[in-house]
């Protein structure tokens, strides 16, 4: 890696976890060229609906870390 890109890892590093995945995920849409429109809407539908649940009470959010620790032991 370019020094350049090594010092943008540093300062990005430096960042609260949320906004560090928000710019991952930014920069992995970079890469994607082609959008796919049936992709595309079918994640918003499912976004809708989860959130739909959430504001209904109908699931409970599970912090990352317990989520992470699940994932580990599945």
């Amino acid at each position: 890696m370019k020094k350049d890109a090594n010092d943008l890892l540093e300062e990005a590093m430096k960042l609260p976890a949320e906004a560090r995945a928000a710019l991952a995920g930014s920069l992995l849409e970079s890469l994607d060229e082609a959008i796919d429109e049936d992709s595309e809407a079918a994640w918003s539908k499912e976004l809708e609906a989860r959130i739909r649940e959430l504001d209904s009470g109908t699931v409970r959010p599970v912090p990352w870390s317990e989520a992470r620790k699940r994932i580990m032991e599945g």
